[in-house]
Order: structure tokens, then C-alpha cells, then sequence
């Protein structure tokens, strides 16, 4: 005789089954203008734009991955919202690959659009994610993600597969990550400490860098991170209102920044970036946009305002730019990760 629960699990199975299968009753969204996308540009004309809106990104499906059947009716039984970040908070891609840390959601998102797989990773070595905040990548493809809850550093391989756990170690608030290919070191930002801890890539700590205060090389609670090319640490040095650049060693090299609100100055800074001819982006969750400075400190251009719109952010966070030029913005609270092209030249730089 066939049990009633099992009659029961069989039928909702097969309620949620013809769901996933039934187009959808709902209005759908209006698609946006293609035109007025593409003139989504920075500066506005006449000026030469050197800042484009490419494409924004909620879910596996906006970058190219459609979820199999299975996968989304073994979503729905279990309840999971695999389709949609929740509040991204960090962000980077590496050949079609997007990694997003997603703390709302507490998760890591492997996109990986050339395999055609997307991973929504909730429990790394038998422990579950509590609030992902950073990401960094290796060359191989590998990910560092912090849990700043957790206090720890989970690296895993470009499947999602754990290879190694960076402990505690002393760690109070890891809040932000960035990788050295050449020294083999990663540096992970202890915002409750005031300063950098560096390991090798074995998971040894090798020193501590800053302490708290506002001189040089000193923070007060430090956020975010961000490694130049010639080798510079970018560090966003947030209630003392600047982005400090270290040298892998600890020694101060120089600063920007000042509390205010008006341009060039932040109010809330966060993610921080290098483009590949030296510019330095840094966001500002209170203004809802991207400032972009020289190494003096001199504002060359803002992009997004606050809204929900394409090009618009609300309360952004993370910051990455790709080996292509291509801005990646956590907007953290319109759920979703836009995409931009930028590393275009200033007006100065292009008369020389």
C-alpha cells in the first residue's frame, strides 16, 4: 500500500515540476532601451566618454548559464533562491569565470560561463558560510573567500572544491583579501585589529602590518584591498576617510583622500581597484558611485548615481577590474553586479 506521505511528496514534486515547467503568469519586466544602454557613458557628450555600461548581472542566468530543469526543481524542494544574489558584497572574474562573495544570500557564486556551471556554495569543509565579505583570485583560477564572521580564509579551487582553510590566527575581523603571485603571499585586511596580516601559501602567518591611529601607515578600520601592478598595496582606510598605499613590506609610499561631501572626497569608502594605466578606483557606498583619482589624489571622473536603474547603484561595495579593463561593481543593495569598460585615457593623457 503506498504510503501517504510518500503520495503527498509525489504530488507536490509534481505541483513544483509542472511550476518550473508553466511559462510564467507574472508581468515581465520591461527590457530596456538597447539604445539608451549603450549611450550609458561617462562623461556625458560632448566630453569623450572613457566609462561604459556593458551589462548588469543578478544571477547565473544574466551571464549566460541557463539552470538545468533538475537543477531548479531540486531548488524549489529544498527552498533555495539559487537564482539570485541577495546583497553581493565582493566580486572578480577571470576568464568567463564570475566569483561573487554574497553575504545576504551566505554564499560564494561560481559562475562559470565557458563550462556552462553555476555553483552556489553555502558550506565550505563542513561549515557553513555566514557572511562571505572578500574574494581574491590566484592565476590558476583558485578563490581566497573571507568569512568575517567566521574569521576565516577558505581557498578553493576553480570548481569550488576546498584545498586549504587559513585559521584564525589571530584574526578578529577579516574584512578584506588580496593576492601576490609573485611573492606568493596573500594579504588579508583585520578591520578590528587596524591592520594588514600577511601569510604565505601554506597558511603561515609571516607578519602584521599598521596598527591603530591616523599617521602614516596606521588605520582605523581599514575595509578593503587592492594590489597595484608595480606591486603597491591599496588599502581603504575607511573612518580615517583615505586610501593608503603600503609597499609589500609594510613601509608607507603615500595617501588620498579626505572626509567630506563633495567630489574627490568620501564619505563612506569602500572597494578599491587599479586599471591597467594606473588609475585608482575607489567606491563610496553613502554616494552611491565610483570615484576615480590620480596617484595625488586628483579626481579625474565619477560614475553612477543613486537609483535602480542600469548605471545607477545603491549602496555599492566591492570593486574588481579584469586583465581586460572591465569594471565589475558590487551593488550590493539593488542584488545585483554591474559591468562596465573602462581604463580609458584622461583628456591629459591623450594630448601627450
Amino acid at each position: 500500500m503506498t504510503h501517504p506521505y510518500n503520495f503527498r511528496l509525489a504530488a507536490l514534486t509534481l505541483t513544483l515540476a509542472l511550476a518550473l515547467l508553466a511559462p510564467g503568469c507574472s508581468t515581465p519586466a520591461p527590457t530596456p532601451d538597447p539604445a539608451a544602454l549603450a549611450a550609458l557613458v561617462w562623461p556625458k557628450p560632448p566630453e569623450p566618454p572613457r566609462i561604459k555600461y556593458l551589462q548588469s548581472v543578478a544571477g547565473p542566468l544574466d551571464w549566460g548559464i541557463e539552470l538545468s530543469w533538475w537543477r531548479r526543481l531540486a531548488n524549489a524542494l529544498i527552498g533555495a533562491s539559487a537564482q539570485h544574489f541577495v546583497r553581493p558584497s565582493a566580486v572578480a572574474e577571470a576568464d568567463g569565470v564570475l566569483y561573487v562573495a554574497d553575504p545576504g544570500a551566505q554564499s560564494l557564486w561560481l559562475l562559470d560561463r565557458p563550462g556552462k556551471q553555476a555553483s552556489q556554495i553555502t558550506t565550505i569543509g563542513g561549515e557553513a558560510l555566514v557572511s562571505p565579505v572578500a574574494l581574491a583570485l590566484r592565476a590558476d583560477g583558485a578563490v581566497f573567500v573571507a568569512d568575517t564572521t567566521l574569521n576565516k580564509v577558505f581557498l578553493l579551487d576553480r570548481k569550488g572544491v576546498l584545498l586549504r582553510t587559513f585559521a584564525t590566527q589571530g584574526l578578529e575581523r577579516a574584512a578584506g583579501l588580496a593576492w601576490s603571485e609573485f611573492a606568493q603571499q596573500l594579504f588579508v585586511i583585520d578591520s578590528k585589529r587596524h591592520r594588514v596580516t600577511v601569510f604565505d601559501g601554506d597558511g603561515t602567518v609571516l607578519r602584521h602590518m599598521g596598527d591603530s591611529g591616523r599617521g602614516n601607515g596606521q588605520f582605523n578600520f581599514p575595509t578593503h584591498i587592492a594590489l597595484a601592478p608595480e606591486g603597491a598595496l591599496l588599502i581603504t582606510d575607511a573612518l580615517n576617510f583615505r586610501v593608503q598605499a603600503l609597499s609589500p613590506d609594510g613601509d608607507f609610499l603615500w595617501k588620498f583622500g579626505n572626509h567630506g561631501n563633495g567630489s574627490g572626497d568620501f564619505a563612506a569608502p569602500k572597494g578599491v581597484a587599479v586599471d591597467a594605466s594606473g588609475h585608482y578606483y575607489v567606491v563610496d557606498a553613502l554616494f552611491d558611485a565610483v570615484q576615480i583619482f590620480d596617484q595625488s589624489g586628483q579626481l579625474l571622473l565619477t560614475f553612477g548615481d543613486r537609483g535602480e536603474q542600469p548605471g545607477q547603484l545603491t549602496l555599492p561595495r566591492g570593486i574588481f577590474i579584469s586583465k581586460e579593463d572591465k569594471i565589475y561593481v558590487a551593488d550590493a543593495y539593488n542584488r545585483r553586479v554591474q559591468v562596465f569598460l573602462g581604463a580609458l585615457a584622461t583628456q591629459k593623457e591623450q594630448a601627450k
